[in-house]
């Protein structure tokens, strides 16, 4: 996806999956957990706001009249045209360092019956060498695994970037209870095989129990962190067309069977627990 000629140094990922970024009220909920973290940490100079997995920029793009104090920066291989910092590899952070759908998108290793799945360029699978893992034994009991250390371990890098501030990962996932295969590709909006060829978005869930017990990060799901941050489909009786809209994007943001099925990673550092609450 990000090699020579890659999925993602070509295409714009919003033109083949829908996700939080794609609806504008996200990034309401975005700036309201910056300005509680900015808050917490008391209102440093300059306070870090950095989209890691930041595509073309869209979600930075709408925290439009943000305090001079606060640092955009997106991270990102793919180049974009924007008024912040744009970079390849995570700064130090002071601040919010938000992923969103990036987990998904760490390669992992797969295995079946004690042996490594190989896949050519055209998709087609093979059994590779016995392979035992300490990762599967633990937190993946049976069947088809997808090995997700390489998770665990670019959760953890994350997190090592922030001084002060909170990491918050987005994405969706399984636990141990409801672990099922999930490596699947996406082109033009659609479910497509998983090609190794650059053809198509490769994805699967992210075992967001195991990430979460690697840095002791607080695991919740879309839907309670956004209704802690005001977000409610919620309607009072008389309502303007804005209004009405708002509540078509909070019903998207907050439906389990859609985006708000999403887990979220929070991990504090230097910050209280409880820096999220209102």
């Amino acid at each position: 996806m990000y090699g020579a000629d890659g999925f993602f140094l070509r295409e714009n990922p919003l033109l083949h999956f829908r996700t939080n970024v794609a609806v504008p009220l996200f990034a309401t909920a975005v700036r309201r957990m910056a300005t509680r973290l900015d808050s917490a940490l008391g209102f440093p100079d300059p306070f870090d706001v950095v989209d890691l997995g930041a595509g073309r920029g869209e979600l930075l793009s709408a925290l439009t009249d943000v305090p001079p104090r606060w640092r955009l920066t997106g991270v990102e291989l793919a180049d974009a045209d924007v008024p912040y910092r744009w970079l390849e590899t995570v700064p130090v952070v002071q601040g919010l360092l938000l992923a969103n759908e990036w987990l998904d998108a760490i390669p992992l290793d797969v295995v079946e019956d004690g042996r490594l799945v190989l896949v050519s360029q055209d998709g087609a699978e093979s059994r590779g060498a016995a392979h035992t893992s300490e990762w599967v034994s633990r937190w993946w009991p049976s069947g088809r695994a997808e090995i997700g250390s390489s998770r665990d371990l670019a959760w953890a890098a994350a997190v090592a970037r922030v001084t002060r501030g909170a990491v918050v990962a987005i994405d969706y996932g399984h636990t141990v209870t409801s672990r099922r295969p999930t490596l699947t590709g996406y082109r033009d909006g659609r479910q497509v095989r998983a090609v190794p060829d650059g053809s198509c978005d490769l994805t699967a869930h992210v075992a967001l129990d195991a990430c979460a017990a690697a840095t002791g990060a607080q695991l919740i799901t879309q839907r309670e962190a956004l209704l802690s941050l005001g977000i409610t489909a919620t309607l009072p009786p008389h309502v303007d067309a804005a209004t009405l809209e708002r509540g078509s994007q909070a019903r998207e943001l907050l439906d389990p069977e859609g985006l708000g099925g999403f887990g979220w990673l929070v991990q504090p550092v230097g910050v209280d627990v409880g820096w999220m609450n209102p």
